[in-house]
């Protein structure tokens, strides 16, 4: 068994998000690191330059503002009609439409996306590392966690050192479940390369290890440190995911609203201010923020929260309207070659069909066994009457040993809630009290039903010994 690392020794950072003034403050530094190389060559013009570090992000995976995104791809399709010859050309173009597609979650772009990579792939051959690369981060924003292996894999062997690979390996390697696998390609990552985006990628890692501080301080310096508005933003989005999970409702919210200021277009952000709003009781609020995001970048994961929240405030028409949503963004999703079983899978346990859930759950556990799909599958035989064999996937989705170790308050409410209705009443009464402990605000519909399950199960009998 590999021997668990401790925490890295924590730095003393630099505070970011809690206070706005200080992230304006980190605006403008950024700005100032970016225009200086221009205004000391005066040679390239504000727009070439835009255009040449928006190449750059879609190519080394850094989150890229939408209207460069368009820009680039309005230029690289000239430059592939006019130079079919020129593999990098059509690898920029392919990486650009898996960064357009995952920004507007919009799938037309994926098919797209793969014919220029594999047209750059035609004209290079297979040592071309660029379409290499670009065809994994596309399996990845496809949730094609297989695929994504194989391509990181073989860029790997083609370019041992670069380090983008390695990145969007941890991606393929979490979604498959294989922790360990993820944790020595980070240590490797972070030998071959520093920066931002690394920090970035070191605090997801360090998020499913149950390490939240460092996951935050990474992120911090990693928000500090971004080149771009674009990039900035996606960092202090995922610092307020974090903030959340932890069930800190003012401070995520904080961290959402900068993200949104400083891009408009952050739109896991603007969902992101929906679920802590509707925390807080700004429920009107939370409602218009999720329509927003959702018409601007209509993932099937908001579409299933808005649909919660309505169900929650008693309007189930209007929450039926969201749960049929969420049906046509997955089917529309699979045209595109992108999988969102997943959130289908969890969508069916709790307010479709349960057996059908679990049909759909098996087989992507048998897929891609991550501890999300094992936490969904769990639940899905719960709900379909199924709870002896759902506690072994609640147990594989909670095991700090050899999963991924994320606190997680839906997860230890799902163990909960199936132990006690195998009558495990001990081990039911602590995973409660752990969701509730995590993050008391978990979901507008589940919690009422962790307190009430707890104030069933009552005070715990004189002598109750832990199992």
């Amino acid at each position: 068994m590999e021997k668990e690392q401790e925490p890295p020794p924590r730095r003393a950072r630099r505070v970011l998000i809690a206070v706005a003034a200080s992230v304006a403050g980190c605006v403008a530094l950024g700005g100032v690191l970016v225009l200086l190389p221009w205004e000391r060559t005066q040679a390239p013009s504000a727009a070439k330059g835009t255009a040449a570090q928006t190449r750059s992000a879609v190519t080394t995976g850094v989150p890229a503002a939408l209207p460069d995104l368009a820009a680039l791809i309005g230029e690289q399709r000239v430059r592939v009609r006019r130079h079919p010859e020129s593999a990098r050309s059509w690898a920029v173009l392919g990486a650009a439409y898996v960064e357009q597609g995952r920004r507007t979650a919009d799938p037309a772009y994926y098919p797209k996306a793969e014919e220029a990579l594999r047209e750059s792939l035609k004209v290079r051959g297979r040592r071309n590392v660029e379409a290499l690369d670009g065809l994994a981060a596309l399996a990845v924003v496809r949730r094609d966690f297989p695929a994504a292996r194989k391509w990181g894999e073989a860029a790997r062997k083609v370019a041992p050192k670069r380090w983008t690979t390695r990145a969007l390996l941890i991606e393929a390697y979490t979604g498959l479940g294989d922790y360990k696998a993820a944790r020595r390609t980070l240590d490797r990552l972070m030998e071959l390369h520093s920066g931002p985006a690394v920090m970035a990628r070191a605090a997801a890692v360090y998020r499913d290890r149950g390490w939240r501080e460092d996951a935050a301080a990474q992120l911090a310096d990693a928000a500090a440190g971004a080149r771009a508005p674009a990039e900035r933003a996606a960092y202090l989005e995922r610092a307020g995911q974090l903030a959340w999970e932890r069930g800190d409702r003012e401070a995520a919210l904080r961290h959402f609203q900068e993200a949104v200021r400083i891009d408009p277009d952050q739109r896991a952000a603007q969902a992101g201010q929906a679920r802590a709003l509707a925390a807080l009781g700004r429920t009107s609020e939370a409602l218009t923020a999720y329509q927003v995001a959702l018409s601007k970048q209509p993932c099937p994961q908001y579409a299933l929260e808005l649909g919660e929240l309505y169900e929650s405030l008693g309007l189930e028409q209007a929450a039926r309207v969201q749960y049929d949503l969420l049906r046509s963004l997955v089917y529309k999703a699979a045209e595109g070659g992108a999988d969102e079983e997943l959130v289908l899978g969890q969508f069916e346990a709790d307010h479709g069909e349960a057996p059908a859930a679990v049909r759909r759950l098996r087989d992507e556990w048998r897929r891609q066994p991550g501890i999300a799909v094992a936490d969904a599958l769990g639940w899905a035989l719960h709900r379909a009457g199924q709870s002896d064999e759902a506690l072994r996937f609640a147990r594989i989705a909670t095991d700090k040993a050899h999963g991924g170790g994320v606190r997680s308050a839906p997860y230890a409410y799902h163990r909960g809630m199936i132990e006690r209705e195998l009558g495990l009443f001990g081990p039911a009464r602590r995973h409660l009290q752990e969701a509730l402990r995590i993050n008391p605000y978990f979901s507008p519909v589940h919690v009422s039903e962790a307190r009430a399950a707890l104030e069933e199960l009552g005070e715990p009998p004189a002598g109750d010994v832990p199992e």
